[in-house]
């Protein structure tokens, strides 16, 4: 997984979700190991909303690819106001 650091992004659950809400988010992140009970609502929305999800292995590894000291369930690469999405 490449670095998070200097990515448009939202971190954590709560921001992802919003992120998703609002359809700002392009691609979505989530750490295996984090608990279903916070991932599986947003990996629901991805499927609603039709954004690519990538699965990491911790959320140790999610939290240090975004340049955190903490873990991450999940990061949401976002859509940069007036640039086109990119694949």
């Amino acid at each position: 997984m490449h670095s998070l650091q200097h990515a448009h992004k939202a971190v954590g659950s709560r921001q992802v979700r919003k992120a998703l809400l609002k359809g700002t988010a392009k691609k979505v992140y989530i750490a295996r190991d984090a608990e279903k009970h916070v991932t599986r609502p947003l990996i629901e929305l991805c499927q609603e909303r039709n954004v690519e999800i990538q699965y990491v292995d911790s959320m140790e590894q999610l939290g240090k690819a975004c340049g955190i000291a903490v873990g991450s369930a999940a990061v949401a690469l976002l859509i940069e106001q007036g640039k086109e999405v990119q694949d």
